[in-house]
């Protein structure tokens, strides 16, 4: 390729694990607070500078490696009785992913999560931003 490989892109792959629960903090007739179940859909992005001999970010194989363990900790679970997901919001399941898949993913730059079709967050990484 002709075009100088110093383009910063972002790489995506997706997951998806199928999980139960409720929603602890809010309004005792909220439909939330009762235990329910969702097949969560995970997007993790990785961002960087294409390599000049690779052509890629890189490899979706390593991404996959550091991503599916951790998803496989939440399939099939109360995520409710998972440590640190005792109020197993969308934005809590996608810091608490983060948290587990940052160290292994240099460049790692959103983590999404949908619970349904129409819903979801993306979590771009801790910051001193406080969303109270």
């Amino acid at each position: 390729m002709s075009e100088k490989m110093n383009q910063v892109v972002e790489l995506s792959h997706k997951f998806s694990f199928d999980s139960a629960h409720s929603l602890p903090n809010v309004p005792e007739d909220h439909k939330c607070r009762r235990l329910h179940g969702h097949t969560f859909h995970v997007e993790v992005l990785v961002q960087g500078t294409v390599g000049e001999t690779s052509g890629w970010v890189m490899d979706y194989g390593q991404l996959k490696e550091v991503v599916r363990p951790v998803i496989a900790l939440l399939d099939h679970r109360h995520l409710n009785e998972i440590d640190g997901l005792e109020n197993p919001t969308s934005e809590h399941i996608a810091m608490w992913i983060w948290k587990r898949i940052a160290d292994g993913l240099p460049g790692l730059s959103c983590v999404s999560i949908h619970e349904t079709c129409n819903t979801g967050c993306h979590y771009r990484g801790p910051s001193s931003t406080n969303g109270e």
